[in-house]
C-alpha cells in the first residue's frame, strides 16, 4: 500500500499577536510546525501501512528550509520525503499543482492523505483540487477510515450526520482531527529521521511551467479585541439580561 501524504508548514498560529498601531499581524519571528490536522493524516497513513504493508511518503511545498519540518513527520514513522521548495507568491491554484506534479513524479500510489484544511487558512480546498485535477475518487472530511485490498471505506462527518462511503483505489482522502491522536516521537525515533531520505525538486523538475496565483492577498488586518467592560450590576437579573441582548442586538452580535 503505497501512501502520500501533503503537508503544510505553518507559522504557529497561537503565537501571532496583533500590532496595535497598525492593526497588522505581526507574523516575523514566529517559530514553524506542521499543520496540526496534516499530523492527523502521517498518523493515519503509517495506522494503515502498518496493517497493510508499503510505505508512506510526504510530500510538501513549502520554503526550502522546511526540510526541519518534515522530519518531524519521519520521525512520527513516515519512510520518505518529497520537498518542492517555492519562496515564491502562491495560493491553492499553483500549490495544487507543484503537488500533482511531484505525486507524477512519485509513480504509483493507493491513497493520498490530507488534512480536512491547514490552520493558518482554513479554507479545505487542496485535497479536493488535488483529487479532481488528478482524476480520482475522493473522500473528504473522514473520520474513520478502513482499508482493505479492494477498497476503502470513510466514514464523513458532515456536521449533524455521519455518512459511510467506499471507493476503490487510487482515493484522495482528507481526514479531520477526531480521526486519532498522533503520536509523538522517541528520541530514538528523532534520530533515526536525520537517515531517511528527503528528496528535493525544485518546481522546474515537476512542471513544465509554474503557473501564476489566481488569487492576490490585498490586505490582513487584525481583529480588534478591545473590551467595552460594561457591567450590568444593581438590577434584578431579569433587566439585566434584557439589557445586555439589546447591548448585543445595537452591536449587530445577535
Amino acid at each position: 500500500m503505497n501512501i502520500i501524504v501533503c503537508a503544510k508548514q505553518i507559522v504557529n498560529v497561537t503565537d501571532i499577536r496583533i500590532d496595535k498601531k497598525t492593526n497588522k499581524p505581526v507574523l516575523q519571528g514566529l517559530d514553524n510546525k506542521i499543520s496540526d490536522i496534516d499530523k492527523n493524516a502521517v498518523e493515519e497513513a503509517i495506522r494503515v501501512r502498518d496493517e497493510k504493508g508499503g510505505k508512506v511518503t510526504i510530500i510538501m511545498v513549502g520554503p526550502s528550509e522546511a526540510t526541519e519540518t518534515v522530519k518531524e513527520l519521519l520521525a512520527m514513522g513516515a519512510d520518505e520525503a518529497l520537498l518542492i521548495p517555492w519562496d515564491q507568491d502562491y495560493d491553492y491554484h499553483v500549490v495544487s499543482e507543484l503537488l500533482i506534479g511531484g505525486i507524477k513524479k512519485l509513480g504509483d500510489y493507493d491513497i493520498i492523505l490530507c488534512g480536512e484544511a491547514s490552520l493558518d487558512l482554513f479554507s479545505g480546498q487542496i485535497g479536493p483540487r488535488v483529487a479532481e485535477l488528478l482524476d480520482i475518487p475522493q473522500i473528504t472530511y473522514a473520520q474513520e477510515i478502513g482499508a482493505d485490498d479492494e477498497k476503502v471505506v470513510g466514514d464523513r462527518n458532515l456536521g449533524d450526520s455521519i455518512v459511510t462511503v467506499e471507493s476503490s483505489y487510487p482515493v484522495l482522502i482528507t481526514v479531520t482531527k477526531e480521526i486519532n491522536e498522533p503520536r509523538l516521537p522517541s528520541l530514538m525515533d528523532i534520530l533515526g529521521a536525520a537517515n531517511k531520505p528527503i528528496e528535493i525538486l525544485e518546481a522546474d523538475d515537476v512542471v513544465s511551467e509554474v503557473s501564476s496565483p489566481t488569487v492576490e492577498t490585498i490586505d490582513i488586518t487584525g481583529v480588534s479585541m478591545d473590551r467595552k467592560n460594561i457591567i450590568y450590576e444593581e438590577m434584578p437579573v431579569g433587566e439585566a439580561v434584557s439589557k445586555l441582548v439589546e447591548s448585543l442586538g445595537k452591536e449587530g452580535v445577535i
